[in-house]
């Protein structure tokens, strides 16, 4: 039995869905656990390029696929990928893909209020994508939330609406937007409900059931670290905990089923929309960082912010999600670069401080203290053993290794599914 928990260890977009899809080749079960269809990830294998929001990355091989309760679905966005995804030639099924009945929905007028809000907050926008997360996030914490459950049953549907419409509608009145058309929307949820409710179950059965029978499970974490909501640079954050812990919570099993917690790690450090970057990069090298890794986010084609590897901000992020090993991802973007820099420390009000502050403020005028290395000329993409990595590149990965207090189980050297040096085997340590 084995249990391993992939989390973003920077601000997400660290290369999830290409490790998630390898290690799917030693896993027999893949879950989601937090976040919404806000979180992309890109899948490459071979000529086909999948792009994955919704639905946990092991429904390309055919695992048993699971989106747990504490993921918050929009049911439209998810019938559209799978169509998508099928039409793409993979097969997604009930037995195959299973979404928990507990799973709190995003509606239409989510949409609405996110966007809405983003507008008229102006500069103070915290640079949400717009599709509801929050809201819906907000209406489940406030137990006003239509579950997946509730679709198939109109009387629940009608009792909840009602207690919706009373929150909502008073929002709706200060942003100018008009009441929600009650009738408009129990015929769109009539409609949306025979494309979802056949992959509903409760998904922690199912999931206990498969530790029971001693299966290996991989929990795929969305977004990352920096941005869970207690424990990322707040108020920029996204709506759900992204640290390890909550695999148990959002998907329904106890925490010692989890044997393992691999953090994903860019070997360069990228953000997309607004909040505190320390080690962001105005100058050729962050536009050339952002060119050679295609840095644009999957669902939004937003263009990524970029820097220099914080060693600061992983460490961190280590603690808090209790990382055993990381995934070191890009690091083929790095070559050419006659010099590369590690962020190491920050400088704040004349000290120098290891961590980063809980204060916007201070998180916003803290100052990197950087440590250069000398690159590397020759190339490193697509590398799969560490022996034929350069040997600048070999001490790029040992230094991070000591200034993060945590070793490096895999090393990615370009999109591909088989480029990846393996140095230890999560479901083997």
């Amino acid at each position: 039995m084995a249990g391993v928990v992939v989390v973003g260890a920077q601000w997400g977009d660290e290369g999830k869905g290409k490790i998630v899809d390898w290690l799917c080749n030693r896993a027999d079960v893949v879950v989601r656990f937090q976040g919404g269809h806000n979180a992309g990830h890109t899948l490459v294998v071979g000529d086909t390029t999948y792009k994955l929001a919704l639905l946990p990355s092991g429904v390309v091989q055919g695992k048993l696929s699971i989106i747990g309760n504490g993921v918050v679905v929009d049911p439209w966005a998810l019938a559209s990928e799978i169509e998508k995804i099928v039409a793409q030639g993979v097969k997604i099924t009930p037995d195959k893909l299973i979404l928990s009945d507990q799973a709190a929905l995003i509606l239409p007028f989510h949409r609405d209020l996110d966007a809405a809000r983003e507008a008229q907050a102006g500069t103070a926008s915290i640079g949400t994508t717009k599709r509801g997360i929050g809201p819906a996030y907000e209406d489940k914490v406030g137990r006003r939330a239509i579950r997946v459950a509730d679709l198939a049953d109109p009387e629940a549907i009608a009792w909840k609406i009602e207690r919706l419409t009373a929150h909502h509608n008073a929002l709706r009145k200060g942003l100018d937007l008009p009441e929600i058309d009650v009738a408009a929307l129990k015929q769109e949820l009539a409609e949306i409900a025979p494309k979802v409710l056949p992959y509903a179950q409760p998904a922690w059965r199912v999931l206990n059931a498969a530790f029971e029978d001693s299966k290996r499970v991989l929990f795929e974490g969305a977004q990352g670290m920096l941005l869970d909501v207690d424990h990322g640079t707040y108020p920029f954050v996204t709506s759900s905990n992204v640290a390890a812990g909550q695999a148990s919570a959002g998907s329904g099993v106890g925490p010692r089923k989890i044997s393992y917690v691999l953090g994903l790690v860019k070997a360069y450090t990228t953000r997309v929309g607004a909040g505190p970057f320390p080690t962001e990069l105005d100058d050729e090298n962050g536009k050339r960082l952002g060119e050679i890794g295609h840095e644009f986010g999957t669902n939004t084609g937003r263009a990524r912010r970029c820097g220099w590897f914080d060693s600061v901000l992983v460490k961190q992020s280590i603690a808090l999600s209790g990382i055993d090993g990381i995934a070191l991802t890009k690091l083929d973007v790095l070559d050419g670069f006659d010099e590369i820099k590690i962020c190491t420390g920050y400088k704040l009000g004349g000290k120098i401080v290891d961590y980063l502050p809980a204060s916007l403020k201070e998180q916003q005028t803290v100052e990197p203290v950087y440590e250069s290395l000398q690159g590397w000329k020759s190339t490193t993409r697509g590398v799969r053993s560490s022996k034929d990595l350069p040997a600048n590149a070999i001490k790029y990965v040992r230094r991070i290794e000591e200034l993060i207090g945590c070793p490096a189980a895999i090393v990615s050297t370009s999109p591909e599914r088989d480029d990846v040096i393996l140095m230890r085997d999560p479901f083997k340590a």
